[in-house]
């Protein structure tokens, strides 16, 4: 079981569609102040249900949400997906990819979703539950797993 991917759409500096593919062995991410490097481990919180916003750097939780900039209009929702390499089975679930999204409007509304089906953050935390991975332990866990 690895992170083999992280996608992302509106969530903080990331307004396009964005993906990471991370492969085994050492993934290093460099990039000048500002450029949204911790925003990528702030995603993989969030998805794993980290509800305090002090934490993702924010103090609202429209404030993961893609603001603007000058030249760019605010975007209305943002939603981070987290794939997971499961052809070893130590996910209970019968996929060998588990695609694991939140995504939050700015209307508040807001969701969890495994393989695209809605579920609650009880039901991602289950997933999680005997692995030793939860949403402070999971680049810990690809990158021990993957070296």
């Amino acid at each position: 079981m690895y992170l083999k991917r992280l996608e992302l759409q509106g969530f903080k500096s990331f307004a396009d569609k964005t993906t990471l593919e991370f492969m085994p062995g050492i993934v290093a991410v460099i990039g000048p102040n500002g450029s949204g490097k911790s925003n990528i481990s702030d995603a993989v919180r969030w998805v794993l249900g980290e509800q305090s916003m002090k934490s993702l750097r924010g103090s609202k939780s429209e404030d993961i949400i893609f603001a603007g900039t000058l030249t760019r209009k605010s975007l209305g929702f943002a939603e981070a997906s987290i794939v997971i390499d499961n052809k070893k089975g130590k996910l209970p679930i019968e996929y060998e990819e588990v695609v694991v999204t939140r995504r939050i409007y700015r209307n508040g509304e807001s969701g969890y979703y495994i393989n695209k089906t809605a579920c609650r953050l009880k039901d991602i935390l289950e997933l999680f539950m005997d692995t030793g991975i939860g949403r402070d332990r999971i680049l810990y866990y690809w990158a021990r797993e993957n070296r």
